[in-house]
């Protein structure tokens, strides 16, 4: 576990110092279109709400206890933060978590890289793991992941917390999981490094980014939860630092997806409405507060927050 956490920190070192080889604006809006400054109220603001991390990812909001959980990776820790800025260790040691979700049942999904699984919290907190195994075969390091409200867990799998000897599997996968745990099935096979994922409103598509090839792809929602028809989103290959991450839709199907320079605001049809700048370089984001009208934003050694008009989708 000592060397895996100490290839993780390698990495994202590495990571770290791409991004911030590119000059990041003070926090602000930037607009694309005429529509993007209605989706934030007239003072909207960029807080930072927490700092002081090592790398930060994998936000969720649990709305029943009134708080945010976000991985900090190579730290090794799960963290809480209340409204009030209040930082306590939920989880130590994290076995190096990423993204977080909940399942139907509100239960913490998480990614974990350095066992290489995807694992569920229950609700007495055992641990329970669902799925670190592909054919027989050890999987990359889990990154992202998302549930469907059939309770189907998709979840895609980069080789980024392992060495390349490390790798067994032969492809970047993205995955999923049937409701009860017995079935695990590819979903797409193609990506060069898959990362974050979002379901429209309806469920009827799910989009995916390839933080390698800098853009992001939609692919249709099968009735049995396979994917079809894919299709490039958007091409998020700029000059400047910063890759496609971290994405989450709002109730009105507007997708947020973290990329270069900040969080990147797209329509349903794929049109880049304006771009949530960033003090430093985010790789996730999260909705939350009571309402689900704030967007909390992982960003390298901080969590920043912003207001918005219209909801995300609530997680419960």
């Amino acid at each position: 576990m000592l060397r895996i956490t100490r290839w993780i920190k390698r990495k994202i070192e590495r990571k770290l110092a791409a991004n911030q080889s590119g000059k990041l604006g003070i926090g602000r809006l930037e607009s694309k279109s005429n529509n993007f400054p209605s989706l934030f109220p007239k003072k909207a603001k960029i807080d930072r709400v927490a700092s002081g991390f090592q790398f930060t990812e994998g936000p969720i909001w649990f709305a029943e206890e009134n708080y945010l959980l976000f991985s900090d990776i190579p730290a090794n820790k799960i963290l809480q933060l209340t409204p009030d800025g209040q930082v306590t260790i939920f989880r130590e040691p994290s076995h190096n978590s990423n993204g977080l979700t909940r399942d139907k049942q509100g239960r913490l999904i998480a990614c974990e890289h350095g066992t290489r699984r995807v694992t569920r919290t229950e609700k007495d907190g055992s641990i329970t793991v669902l799925v670190d195994k592909f054919q027989g075969k050890n999987l990359n390091s889990p990154n992202d992941v998302v549930v469907k409200s059939d309770g189907a867990i998709y979840f895609t799998d980069p080789p980024y917390g392992i060495k390349s000897e490390q790798q067994e599997q032969p492809i970047q996968g993205v995955y999923r999981l049937s409701s009860d745990g017995s079935a695990i099935i590819v979903v797409a096979d193609d990506f060069n490094k898959p990362n974050g994922l979002a379901f429209s409103p309806d469920e009827k598509k799910l989009y995916i980014d390839d933080s390698e090839r800098r853009h992001i792809r939609v692919f249709d929602v099968q009735a049995d939860g396979t994917l079809a028809n894919d299709r490039i989103f958007y091409d998020l290959n700029v000059k400047q630092a910063g890759l496609p991450d971290g994405m989450k839709v709002d109730v009105q199907g507007h997708i947020y997806c973290t990329g270069a320079g900040g969080v990147w605001v797209f329509d349903r049809e794929g049109n880049h409405l304006g771009t949530i700048v960033t003090p430093e370089q985010p790789a996730n984001c999260a909705w939350g507060d009571e309402d689900w009208q704030s967007l909390y934003i992982t960003a390298q050694t901080s969590v920043y927050k912003i207001r918005v008009n219209i909801p995300g989708i609530s997680l419960t």
